[in-house]
């Protein structure tokens, strides 16, 4: 745990260094005027997305805050596993979307909401449901939402950079082919900071899981939650899927690669249950995981890390 912290906080270091960098730079040797306005618009852009972002969530997830009558048992787990966390009880609500699922969202401790989908309650028990939001309450804990908007600016920063001086510095200076140059370079920056947002967007999926365990839930029940969700989302149709793209870095895991985690996670169902139990978890703890070049790459540009990867992770954590 206290590696995957440091990694996250030297990545943090590291990706606010470059913009840092970058914007010294720019500032002392080519005193562009406008470079702080579209600074200051980026900045505001981050601002609005941060303000705004819960509604848009709840917008697009079709979200309906629930009452307790309503949902006694998802109450009782959100309440207890608060305590145990040392938050407040985050807000509880069910997002009307059959894919089988959960998020965690809100601007703070203070505004943080706990959300399960519709298409969760049949699929899993409720070892395996206390798991999740155990993971997601975590999420709220870390204050991952923030975290991740501070970094995902730094990206779009560098792309209004590259944009800036590729299509219009040459017009305003002579000296267009250094502007050109400083467009390209900004414009790598901006594929490289993109790939960092990713990787901490993976090491935060680690922290959330390392938190559910922490907070009392089995490794083996959050991994065989994650196989049934693989396994839900392989059912749900093409446009409940499409409908969530843009958000799927909320949930526990990714639904577009619901396919290929079954077919990595299915070896570990040795007594083909559905479900991965402890024993089957131990006996992926002797195993060595070995990712080819396209799983590497696949995961690079993902959200969340590789399934197998990361059940492998749960395996080594002991309550």
């Amino acid at each position: 745990m206290l590696f995957l912290k440091l990694r996250m906080w030297l990545l943090v270091a590291a990706l606010f260094a470059i913009i840092y960098a970058v914007i010294v730079i720019i500032g002392s040797y080519f005193g562009i005027a406008n470079f702080y306005f579209y600074l200051a618009i980026s900045l505001v852009m981050m601002f609005i997305q941060y303000m705004i972002g819960p509604k848009i969530v709840e917008w697009t997830m079709r979200v309906k805050y629930v009452k307790r009558e309503e949902y006694p048992r998802l109450y009782q787990m959100v309440e207890g596993l608060a305590m145990r966390a040392h938050i407040p009880v985050p807000r509880i609500c069910v997002a009307q979307i059959p894919l089988p699922n959960a998020f965690a969202f809100g601007r703070s401790k203070k505004d943080g909401r706990v959300c399960v989908t519709e298409g969760i309650f049949n699929l899993l028990g409720d070892e395996e449901l206390k798991a999740v939001l155990g993971h997601e309450l975590t999420h709220l804990k870390n204050r991952d939402v923030l975290t991740i908007t501070l970094l995902s600016v730094i990206p779009m920063i560098m792309y209004r950079i590259a944009w800036q001086f590729l299509f219009y510095g040459r017009r305003r200076d002579e000296r267009g082919a250094n502007t050109a140059i400083i467009g390209l370079v900004a414009f790598l920056f901006y594929f490289i900071t993109n790939l960092l947002v990713l990787y901490a967007s993976r090491i935060r999926e680690y922290f959330a899981d390392r938190g559910s365990v922490e907070l009392g839930n089995r490794p083996s029940s959050l991994a065989s939650s994650l196989y049934k969700l693989a396994y839900g989302a392989a059912r749900t149709n093409r446009e409940s899927l499409k409908e969530v793209e843009g958000l799927k870095a909320f949930f526990v895991n990714d639904p577009s690669q619901a396919l290929k985690e079954i077919r990595e996670l299915s070896h570990l169902d040795l007594d083909k249950s559905g479900s991965i139990d402890p024993s089957e978890l131990e006996v992926l703890k002797a195993q060595k995981v070995r990712l080819g070049f396209g799983d590497r790459l696949l995961e690079a540009l993902s959200t969340h890390p590789n399934m197998l990867k990361r059940i492998k992770q749960l395996s080594e954590y002991k309550i």
